[in-house]
């Protein structure tokens, strides 16, 4: 189970998870994100991850998955807060070579 907000900054649309992101939530998750993502004219996504405790494959296919789609837009992704267990998992994929990885939400807004 994992516990979800959405936030539409402008453009911006800032996901913040709790809990665990993975094949048990990773098709609600990408739904809810890609209506938002449409709904909002969203450009950027940026994953807070402060609060994910645990992240499988599922959960690395979201976060592609929306890389996919707001580059077409001419967006980025950028993912916050990564706990060391998290991050590893990100190093793993070779995702940090391709999305932005930011200390704080703040900071990634500033640089989209």
């Amino acid at each position: 189970m994992v516990d979800r907000n959405y936030t539409v900054d402008g453009r911006n649309l800032i996901v913040e998870l709790h809990g665990e992101l993975d094949h048990h939530v990773a098709e609600e998750i990408r739904e809810e994100i890609d209506a938002a993502i449409n709904q909002n004219s969203i450009k950027n996504v940026i994953f807070n991850f402060k609060n994910i405790n645990f992240m499988d494959s599922s959960g690395v296919g979201v976060v592609i998955g929306r890389y996919r789609i707001v580059s077409k837009l001419g967006g980025k992704v950028a993912i916050t807060n990564l706990n060391p267990q998290v991050k590893r998992i990100l190093d793993l994929s070779g995702m940090n070579k391709i999305i932005q990885i930011y200390d704080t939400c703040e900071e990634a807004i500033s640089s989209l």
